[in-house]
């Protein structure tokens, strides 16, 4: 007996993190999906059809049928966007950069395809924070995602030095992220609140020909000048024994 109800599936379609060309980061299983697509949920329906255009250019984009998945969008309407896999055809989940689901809306639409025994596909591509963990030279047996921290300067500050503390006690790699254009207040943040020795990892433009990831210890990075302003950035940072 099949765990899944319906013969349609849901895909995870991973895609570029910036204006690289789509077939230098991800695989040609991605390209041979998209051609088979024409029902898409997306966060932005622009983006998404530029990205498919780069992709599977011959496909006619008239055809195509977008679903909007953002913060604008009622909770009430998401299930039904997954209806067609009910009716056995297949649907694409696009993110706005890099993989479907992590760090992204797309999880919850994940979540209501497990619910409703349709089969979830994630294809590979490029995801900023294991390709920033794997670059870091940090511990890869074990770390944390926190996703962002908090705005508030007082719970930021908190924050830090708490996540810094685990780091230690846990012998724990952490990684966050930021708005990209308060990134470098972000970094200003960082090298004022851990100790000098923790070792600290900007990674930003993954897969971009202006791709920057170093590691070095925070009494380090005063020395140089680093300009993150609107650059799509991973941080990660262990304290270690």
């Amino acid at each position: 007996m099949s765990d899944f109800k319906y013969s349609g599936k849901l895909y995870l379609i991973p895609t570029t993190m910036g204006a690289a060309n789509p077939m230098q980061v991800l695989p040609i299983q991605v390209k041979e999906i998209m051609e088979s697509l024409d029902i898409f949920i997306a966060e932005n329906e622009k983006t998404a059809r530029r990205h498919i255009k780069k992709l599977v250019p011959q496909k006619q984009q008239f055809e195509l049928q977008f679903f909007h998945l953002n913060k604008f969008t009622e909770a009430s309407e998401i299930p039904s966007f997954l209806n067609d896999c009910k009716e056995g055809k297949n649907i694409g989940l696009l993110s706005e950069a890099g993989c479907p689901g992590v760090a992204d809306p797309g999880a919850e639409i994940v979540k209501i395809a497990h619910n409703e025994g349709i089969q979830v596909i994630p294809l590979v591509g490029p995801s900023s924070i294991l390709l920033a963990m794997m670059g870091s030279g940090m511990n890869g047996q074990r770390f944390t995602f926190n996703g962002y921290l908090p705005i508030d300067k007082k719970e930021r500050k908190k924050e830090i030095k708490d996540l810094e503390r685990l780091s230690f006690e846990k012998q724990e790699a952490q990684i966050f992220i930021e708005t990209p254009y308060r990134n470098n207040k972000l970094l200003e943040d960082l090298l004022q609140l851990l100790n000098p020795a923790t070792r600290l990892c900007v990674a930003c433009d993954l897969t971009l020909p202006t791709e920057y990831i170093v590691t070095k210890p925070v009494s380090e990075w005063g020395k140089t000048k680093t300009d993150l302003h609107k650059r799509p950035a991973i941080f990660i940072f262990q304290k270690e024994i």
